[in-house]
């Protein structure tokens, strides 16, 4: 979205608690989609899912996280090693470079542990902020929100969080969504997204917040 680009207002709050009401019904506990078995994993896992679907990435992560869920035993399992279980995943020798990297850190400055702030998980090799941001919520339960296309685009055909960038729709997102919803939003976002408000041919029709989403290009 151009930065000349006027950003609407966000839905009122009326709205808000309707629309994710609606979806907590549909939807009581949702999750990521990507396979891991502790924090560790999990990191890893999302490092990993950058341009490369959750399917992909629990393909390769299978025979890995079965010989490699601690940073220690990523280490002992070495490059050559990491590179050869996600070879099918792209941009796999950086990423495997990434793992090894990240893993030596968690080793040497953190105990073996992830942390639990954003800005620690920041300093580690092929995280940035998304990727942070989902290990706070899906490991923590912090009520971090990871803003990728998905929601970037339902953010903003809905009204919930409009922003010209990710950075103002995570912001967007934590300012208007009701806190009592925080926790989970950006999961019912990212699945109502993949498959229900699709890119090309949102699947209106089967919509569960269809009368309360003010875009205009419905489709049937």
């Amino acid at each position: 979205m151009p930065a000349s680009t006027r950003i609407p207002p966000p839905l009122p709050f009326a709205a808000q608690v309707a629309i994710f009401s609606r979806l907590h019904e549909a939807n009581p506990a949702p999750k990521t989609e990507l396979d891991y078995v502790n924090p560790f994993t999990l990191v890893v896992a999302v490092a990993l899912s950058a341009q490369a679907t959750d399917v992909g990435v629990n393909k390769a992560t299978r025979g890995l996280f079965a010989v490699a869920d601690t940073p220690a035993k990523m280490l002992e399992l070495g490059l050559e090693g990491v590179t050869e279980h996600i070879k099918t995943i792209g941009l796999f020798r950086q990423k495997a470079r990434n793992v090894i990297a990240l893993s030596r850190l968690l080793v040497e400055e953190f105990g073996g542990e992830v942390p639990d702030s954003r800005a620690a998980l920041m300093r580690l090799p092929g995280v940035g902020r998304k990727t942070a941001n989902v290990v706070l919520s899906c490991a923590f339960g912090h009520p971090a929100q990871a803003v990728d296309t998905h929601i970037f685009r339902v953010g903003n055909r809905t009204r919930i969080a409009p922003g010209r960038d990710v950075d103002e729709v995570e912001r967007a997102i934590e300012d208007n969504v009701p806190a009592r919803f925080q926790t989970h939003a950006h999961h019912w976002l990212i699945l109502h997204g993949r498959y229900i408000c699709q890119a090309r041919r949102p699947r209106c029709a089967v919509c569960p917040i269809h009368d309360l989403c003010p875009y205009e290009e419905k489709t049937a």
